[in-house]
């Protein structure tokens, strides 16, 4: 539990394998909707072959559509399906609010980031007391449990 003096005080953390979990569950979103749009552009041969660039389209749902769907989706939702369905949002490190649309895209590229050194910036999450990977610092974010509403009685 965090028991921060700003607007986190009572918030919980998701960790790691939360995230790994949140994680799977987007990849596999977005192969659904990809994969196909691959196979009927490209045909078969694009899963077999040894080229690193297919064209246009392979720039465009490999690397374009991921990353607008996941910020439109923290912008307007503060979570990815895969968050949400586990119960997760992100927020501002030091408000606890709503983190602003250039923390939401700096949050992004973060990733890239926390990829390079082995992925050390994503297993950081494990090992940090707030359960902040590299792009989480990096943008001023953490990953708490949502706060389920309270219905009225």
């Amino acid at each position: 539990m965090a028991n921060d003096s700003n607007g986190l005080a009572g918030a919980e953390y998701v960790g790691f394998w939360a995230r790994v979990g949140a994680a799977l569950i987007d990849t596999t979103l977005l192969l659904l909707i990809i994969t196909p749009l691959l196979y009927w552009i490209y045909g078969p041969e694009y899963f077999v072959g040894s080229d690193a660039f297919g064209g246009a389209a392979d720039l465009l749902l490999n690397w374009v559509l991921p990353a607008v769907a996941v910020i439109v989706f923290w912008i307007y939702r503060q979570a990815t399906p895969g968050k949400i369905a586990i119960g997760a949002r992100i927020v501002d490190a030091r408000t606890g609010g709503r983190p602003s649309t250039s923390q939401l895209i700096g949050r992004y590229f973060g990733y890239y980031v926390s990829m390079i050194p082995l992925c050390l910036g994503l297993i950081w999450v494990a090992f940090d007391a707030r359960k902040q990977g590299w792009h989480d610092k990096l943008a001023g974010t953490v990953v708490i449990k949502d706060r389920p509403t309270s219905k009225p009685h």
